[in-house]
């Protein structure tokens, strides 16, 4: 079973940054995707940020330029830098991982607990 613990939230200041991190553990035979969501109050959870395959990256309209998704492959982590930071990119973020257990598996998705950023003066 892979597990997936989330760190890095919490208040900062507009204009400020943060540096979400995805710690996964279990077994792993490979990450087919790794994404970044989040959900603010009164509104449904939204894609933030994607990578796949280790290279194509990708990111929503709101975060773009701001927020770099990235991984760290001896660490089985992955990060969410965002920059840049205002009052809209406050609520709590989810981390998700659709890996593969063992070659020629299946895939399976996994979801972190969840972090708090809050973006205020």
């Amino acid at each position: 079973q892979v597990q997936l613990v989330e760190s890095g939230g919490g208040l900062v200041q507009p204009g400020g940054s943060l540096r979400l991190s995805c710690a996964a553990s279990g077994s792993i035979f490979s990450i087919n995707t790794m994404g970044w969501y989040r959900q603010a109050p009164g509104k449904q959870r939204e894609l933030v940020a994607t990578m796949t395959g280790g290279t194509s990256t990708s990111y929503a309209d709101s975060v773009k330029g701001r927020f770099t998704i990235s991984r760290d492959n001896a660490k089985n982590t992955v990060y969410l830098q965002m920059n840049s930071l205002n009052a809209e990119d406050t609520g709590v973020y989810y981390c998700n991982l659709n890996v593969r257990t063992r070659p020629l598996g299946p895939d399976y998705s996994f979801w972190g607990q969840g972090t708090q950023v809050t973006v205020s003066s």
